[in-house]
């Protein structure tokens, strides 16, 4: 469990990093306000990872869900900034029309992306669910 615990912190702290990179060229993006989702998305999945990582000890769940939770937390917050910078790059407008502010790309990019979106938001909904869950109750002494 500690090791799980070490890694999430690790990867939070690495995914921040990312973020914080992501900031430097957001205005080499094909589209810059996407490139500053795709940095507030490392930065902020950073920092879920090791909000995760510090609280990973008190989640009391089955070893099969805990591994569950454990990867749909990592594949939604890496695959999140990677969608979000690939968005950024192709000039897509799928799932994001604010940030889009009137780019648009190929169909099969705008299917891409929005795959990659939904994908996301399911991990990450599955994530928080079994966190919560895991969280709910006290061990008994």
């Amino acid at each position: 469990m500690e090791d799980i615990k070490r890694r999430l912190l690790w990867h939070g702290m690495f995914l921040f990093l990312i973020g914080l990179l992501t900031g430097l060229a957001e205005q080499r993006f094909h589209n810059p306000r996407m490139g500053l989702a795709a940095h507030l998305e490392g930065v902020m999945n950073g920092t879920f990872l090791v909000v995760l990582g510090a609280i990973w000890m008190d989640v009391q769940l089955s070893p099969r869900l805990k591994t569950a939770t454990y990867w749909s937390a990592l594949y939604g917050t890496y695959v999140n900034w990677a969608v979000t910078l690939l968005a950024a790059s192709l000039g897509t407008a799928a799932m994001s029309p604010i940030t889009a502010a009137g780019h648009s790309a190929q169909p099969w990019q705008e299917s891409l992306v929005t795959l990659g979106f939904v994908s996301v938001g399911i991990a990450m909904i599955a994530a928080s669910i079994l966190t919560l869950w895991g969280l709910r109750r006290a061990t008994a002494p």
